[in-house]
């Protein structure tokens, strides 16, 4: 796709395990020709190829070490090595979750960055910048910056953490993995938080995901919108969002 515009694909949208069908955390962020595989939890590498070709992958953006959101990096690494013969792809990840992959080697397909909090990269047509949420493991939500227009990842995080951290956004990605009966029972944010930190942080669009399988998306939506003020969208794969 070589639309100037800031987009997010949701390519998995899944909390914590894919239900029937679906797909964890991932997502195709797309500027102006750059390309940036966001968050590559299990089932988003098969939905990847459905907006993209594996080769056309500027670099791969993984917000923490949790399996749901980086396992399909090792099936990334085949292709990569041994189908396409790619190398040099960045990667970026905080530091030590290189050593959780088991089948992904130090032969130069993959170059690793570690990031940090208020670490900012380019990549391309696009800007982005990390800040560490308030999770179980050390967790990046990330902000990307192109064509005028801003996008605001939450990554996972509990309610420690606020969306205003990420600064003034167009449109807004935060994790929902519950309903408000499990708040502060884990280090999460239930649909009613992700709410309420949009609504603080004035953001004028929101797409909430992460929400887990057994989780009624109905009932998340509705919480979601009572707290922000306003419509929300539930994260479904291959939809498209302009920033």
């Amino acid at each position: 796709m070589t639309d100037a515009a800031l987009s997010l694909t949701v390519l998995g949208a899944d909390g914590s395990f894919p239900g029937p069908g679906g797909a964890c955390s991932g997502y195709l962020v797309e500027c102006a020709g750059t390309t940036v595989w966001l968050d590559a939890g299990s089932g988003s590498l098969a939905n990847l190829q459905r907006h993209t070709q594996l080769a056309e992958v500027d670099a791969v953006v993984l917000s923490h070490g949790h399996p749901d959101h980086w396992s399909d990096l090792e099936g990334f690494y085949v292709a990569c090595r041994y189908f396409y013969e790619l190398s040099g792809i960045p990667v970026y990840a905080p530091k030590g979750l290189a050593g959780l992959t088991t089948g992904v080697r130090d032969d130069g397909a993959f170059v690793w960055h570690d990031i940090e909090e208020g670490r900012s990269e380019s990549i391309g047509a696009l800007r982005l910048a990390f800040s560490r949420t308030d999770h179980m493991i050390e967790t990046y939500a990330v902000r990307f910056e192109g064509a005028g227009r801003v996008l605001g990842y939450s990554a996972d995080t509990g309610a420690r953490w606020e969306l205003s951290a990420l600064g003034q956004l167009d449109l807004a990605l935060v994790e929902a993995s519950f309903l408000s009966d499990k708040e502060d029972t884990v280090q999460h944010l239930s649909a009613r938080q992700a709410g309420a930190t949009a609504r603080a942080a004035n953001a004028p669009r929101l797409v909430i995901t992460h929400i887990g399988p057994t989780i009624d998306k109905a009932a998340a939506r509705a919480e979601a919108e009572a707290a922000f003020g306003g419509p929300v969208e539930v994260a479904t794969v291959d939809t498209r969002y302009v920033a």
